[in-house]
């Protein structure tokens, strides 16, 4: 299991923009396991929406890009680098994600060549699907 601090070893997100809490499997190169808990106070939920809070599709992306990241910049050859969007397909959105839910953020890496690679991702919420496709990374 790694902390805030400890994943801030590993990507380059800060606050407020770092989108997971902790990580609960790691495997360098082929995946993550991480969780978000989103709460009430997330600066994002005053706007969006003002008395119905619904966390932005964009930031669930984002918190399943850098689980991903996790996996690709714990790799000894990419310390110190960045995992930057190549890509996004096949993604779908199946379920709102409210203050209270904890976001379960699963990434595999399906595909890498040099730089550049895919990951299989999916965000769950209970057991249930919020998110779901392909998300391609290239390590600069």
């Amino acid at each position: 299991m790694l902390n805030k601090e400890e994943i801030k070893k590993i990507i380059p997100q800060r606050d407020p923009f770092l989108m997971i809490d902790r990580v609960e499997d790691y495997i360098p190169g082929q995946s993550c396991t991480a969780y978000k808990d989103v709460k009430e106070t997330e600066y994002y939920f005053k706007g969006h929406f003002p008395g119905n809070p619904i966390m932005p599709g964009v930031l669930i992306v984002e918190s399943l890009a850098q689980t991903g990241a996790v996996a690709i910049l714990s790799m000894e050859e990419n310390k110190g680098k960045n995992a930057l969007f190549g890509g996004i397909d096949k993604l779908r959105f199946k379920k709102q994600v409210v203050p209270g839910d904890t976001l379960k953020l699963e990434v595999k890496i399906i595909k890498r060549k040099g730089p550049i690679g895919i990951g299989e991702a999916i965000a769950t919420v209970d057991g249930k699907v919020a998110a779901k496709g392909e998300l391609t990374f290239a390590v600069v």
